[in-house]
Formats: C-alpha cells, sequence, structure tokens
C-alpha cells in the first residue's frame, strides 16, 4: 500500500507541471516517469531510513507515508526538467539563436 500511495502522490505532483513551460526532456510523458519514479526511490529511502521497511504493508500506511514521496517527486521533474532546458539551450546554440538566425 505504500508503493501506491507514493506513486498515486507523485501522479498528482505531476499535474501541477501543467503550469510550467515543457521544456521537460521527454515531454510531459518524461516529466510523468521522472515524477513516479522519484516518488517510489524517494518513498522507498525515506521508509528503509526511518522504519527499516522498504515498502510499509497494509496496516503500516499512514498519511506521513504518502509525504514521502513529495520530495522524491519534485527532484526527479526538476532533473528532468533541467536537462530539457539544457538541451533546448544548446540546439538553440546550434541552429544559430532562438530565431534560427
Amino acid at each position: 500500500m505504500g508503493m501506491l500511495a507514493w506513486v498515486i502522490m507523485g501522479l498528482a505532483l505531476w499535474h501541477f507541471t501543467i503550469w510550467l513551460p515543457d521544456r521537460f526532456w521527454g515531454g510531459i510523458v518524461g516529466a510523468f516517469l521522472a515524477s513516479i519514479a522519484g516518488a517510489i526511490v524517494a518513498g522507498i529511502v525515506i521508509s528503509l531510513a526511518l522504519h527499516g521497511v522498504a515498502i510499509p504493508g497494509r496496516h503500516a500506511t499512514h498519511l506521513g507515508t504518502v509525504l514521502y514521496a513529495i520530495p522524491g517527486a519534485l527532484a526527479g521533474m526538476a532533473l528532468i526538467y533541467a536537462v530539457g532546458a539544457a538541451r533546448e539551450r544548446s540546439s538553440e546554440r546550434l541552429a544559430g539563436g532562438p530565431f534560427g538566425g
């Protein structure tokens, strides 16, 4: 159940990318995958650090378990955004500027 909670939190945070410019590496799908992967990794790491259990079961999942996913989902999306923005800048530089001149 902990894994389900982390995936749902990553999905919920991903929905806010609609307000950002689409500079994610891989587009909106890249942002989705980064959010889910980051939420899962952070959830596992934090859960192991605090409880010594990788994925909390049905009766060990509570509101705090869901919050473990937030830093990972945000970090994953920030990483993919930074990579996408850097790739966009480098392609503009190779093309001769933002207007292709």
